[in-house]
């Protein structure tokens, strides 16, 4: 089983505004909403690609309650804990005319460590070996920084492969527990060398040092619209980015994730998974907000991915 968690989740809404305008009255041409974050965000993928994955994480209020009756509606399992606040509402804003999309994200509840013990409980009474977990997005207020060590940790303990998809401290304190993969971007992986990483060789070479530090057997480097690049042990495959018409960038890297996952619980090979993940990603990209694409427009596109062994 894949579980995904969502410490911080969201109710995601999309506005769509030509020519939007600081300082001034914008109008909205469309307007969608959606359950969110980054976990979420993968179990709905997951689904689109005829997979099953359970969702968890932590939901306040009336917003929380919303987003579980949105994933229940939409047939997908979770199970979530409740806490004192509201869960944010988050505000992504789509300029069609200058093609730029703007975040603008609540911080969300405030939680307790207690709170957060509890749910990573009630977790490892479900799993089983072999079982895979993915830790994605930020945290809530109140949650330490090293939050996904030590559930990387525990979810290790019980035989989970752990999939951490994180940045900053999140990203630093986490790869120290050894996840089974990780999904750091080239600007991220960059923060973390301390220099500007521009060439798919050196972002290898640095992909390869951190895989080396920290054994971790799996890491995807994404590289934007350039595409990324995928280590194993012995391995090391560049993607091409696949040019498609962009809908909204949110939520991509959270499709990739979704593809990753399943394929390591389906057994694909390495160039299989690079063929989907790079497929789900690029089709979720013509989508608008963090509405999961289609498994047709993914199909379409799983040919088109071009690939080169480093």
């Amino acid at each position: 089983m894949i579980y995904t968690v969502t410490l911080n989740p969201a109710l995601d809404k999309t506005v769509e505004i030509p020519n939007l305008t600081i300082d001034g009255v914008n109008r909205i041409s469309s307007m969608r909403t959606d359950p969110g974050g980054k976990g979420i965000n993968v179990s709905k993928v997951i689904q689109k690609l005829g997979g099953t994955s359970i969702a968890t994480g932590i939901l306040g209020g009336e917003t929380g309650h919303s987003i579980e009756s949105a994933l229940k509606e939409a047939g997908l399992n979770s199970f979530f804990h409740y806490v004192e606040g509201e869960t944010r509402t988050n505000l992504k804003i789509i300029d069609t005319v200058s093609h730029t999309n703007t975040d603008i994200n609540e911080p969300g509840v405030t939680v307790s460590e207690e709170i957060l013990s509890k749910l990573l409980s009630d977790l490892s009474d479900r799993i089983q070996e072999g079982d895979i977990v993915v830790l994605s997005g930020s945290i809530p207020k109140g949650a330490p920084e090293n939050t996904y060590y030590v559930w990387t940790k525990a979810c290790r303990k019980l035989g989970a492969k752990v999939i951490l998809d994180a940045d900053g401290e999140l990203f630093r304190e986490g790869i120290q527990a050894a996840p089974y993969l990780i999904k750091p971007n080239h600007h991220e992986l960059s923060a973390f060398a301390g220099k500007e990483l521009t060439t798919p060789t050196e972002i290898a070479q640095a992909a390869r040092s951190l895989m080396k530090e920290w054994e971790i057997p799996k890491i995807v480097v994404s590289m934007g619209g350039k595409g990324a690049l995928y280590l194993t042990k012995t391995e090391t495959i560049y993607a091409e980015g696949l040019e498609v018409p962009v809908g909204s960038t949110v939520g991509a890297g959270d499709s990739v994730v979704a593809a990753l996952a399943l394929s390591e619980e389906k057994g694909m090979s390495l160039e299989e998974t690079v063929r989907l993940s790079t497929a789900t990603g690029a089709a979720n990209v013509m989508c608008s907000g963090t509405q999961a694409a289609e498994y047709e427009v993914i199909s379409e596109l799983i040919s088109k991915v071009a690939m080169h062994t480093m």
